[in-house]
């Protein structure tokens, strides 16, 4: 077959169905986005699953994904010698390796932050119009002129962010380590201005006790997990622990046995003792927590309660804008590149590579 025209097309003729997905109805206007694919079974998928990894092969290209992207995806990047993982470690591996091209399947902030790690590589997204309520709600001009106003502030932000931000700020940190950076900053008598999840600075807040700026951002996703929903599960199941992701709001986690990132809540399924576990983070990190404890139960957290509107149903539509069809459209068509202005790249990777410096120091 030459080119992804004509494969896509041979598959949409097979099956010609379109739909759109539910979340769009409900998704505020301010972050509507629009997603249509077709339907495809399992031989359809087969095709252009062989066709991705032989172009994989032929581009010396390397695909990553995310740990909230369709398991399909997921099990690709395994399958083709690339990795499922957080947006840095993405980033990192894909810089480590031989490979000339990057496919990120993810949100565009991932795709900025593996560009700003290997600039010599071409990195593409499957979507360009992907992205993240975090990295939307809190844009570089709105956000460069607030550090301005506070220049007494060492200005820390989460990954998920654009480059412009993450070039603005001192430090770029993970959920997985920011408890650690900012409590290092607070024990030198510094204030900290966070951006952009709120959810997340208040709970590196209650931990660290820092003098702490907080930008109002939030994760559409985290932000549907409620309280007296998640209290009514946890009745039902009360041998269950509870995993939060610390996007999630204050009074979720407050319920929480263990809190942390992706990979964290990963590791506590397969670490733990316990057989049950709810999970309040997107549901497509099940794929791996399956892979690394076969014989646990999970259960979603649900999104509702007081003040749920189920906007995102536990699964980011952001992330679902990945599919085969769009890594094959990439790689046949060589399209949606990320690019990043060099003098933005450069500030930018300043502050990343603070953080990958303090990683590699800190204690475990």
């Amino acid at each position: 077959m030459n080119g992804s025209t004509g494969l896509l097309a041979k598959i949409n003729h097979m099956n010609t169905t379109q739909v759109k997905a539910d979340w769009t109805d409900n998704v505020p206007t301010t972050l509507a986005v629009e997603n249509s694919k077709p339907i495809i079974n399992e031989q359809q998928q087969k095709i252009l699953i062989e066709r991705i990894k032989h172009l994989l092969k032929e581009q010396n290209a390397l695909l990553v994904a995310h740990y909230y992207t369709d398991p399909i995806l997921q099990q690709l990047a395994d399958e083709s010698g690339g990795c499922v993982a957080d947006s840095l470690e993405m980033a990192r591996f894909g810089k480590a390796s031989s490979a000339h091209k990057i496919v990120v399947a993810g949100v565009r902030f991932m795709g900025e932050t593996a560009k700003i790690l290997s600039p010599e590589k071409t990195i593409v997204i499957p979507d360009l119009d992907a992205s993240c309520s975090l990295d939307l709600g809190c844009s570089a001009e709105q956000f460069i002129p607030f550090c301005d106003q506070h220049p007494e502030h060492t200005v820390v932000v989460y990954a998920n962010t654009s480059a412009e931000v993450k070039a603005r700020a001192d430090w770029v940190v993970t959920s997985g380590i920011a408890t650690k950076v900012v409590a290092h900053l607070a024990s030198e008598g510094k204030k900290i201005l966070w951006a952009p999840d709120r959810h997340l600075g208040k709970y590196i807040q209650s931990v660290t006790n820092a003098d702490m700026l907080l930008w109002q951002g939030s994760c559409i996703v985290h932000d549907e997990f409620k309280a007296d929903a998640l209290l009514a599960l946890k009745a039902k199941h009360a041998d269950a622990k509870i995993l939060v992701h610390p996007e999630s709001s204050y009074t979720v986690i407050e319920m929480a046995d263990v809190v942390g990132s992706t990979t964290q809540l990963i590791n506590a399924v397969k670490s733990m003792k316990e057989q049950t576990f709810i999970v309040a983070t997107d549901n497509r990190i099940f794929y791996k927590m399956q892979q690394a404890a076969p014989n646990k139960k999970l259960i979603e957290a649900p999104t509702g309660g007081v003040g749920a509107n189920c906007t995102m149903c536990a699964h980011c539509s952001w992330m679902a804008m990945n599919t085969l069809q769009g890594i094959l459209d990439v790689l046949e068509n060589d399209k949606n590149h990320i690019h990043i202005a060099e003098a933005i790249r450069l500030k930018a990777f300043a502050s990343t590579q603070k953080l990958l410096d303090f990683a590699a120091t800190c204690p475990s």
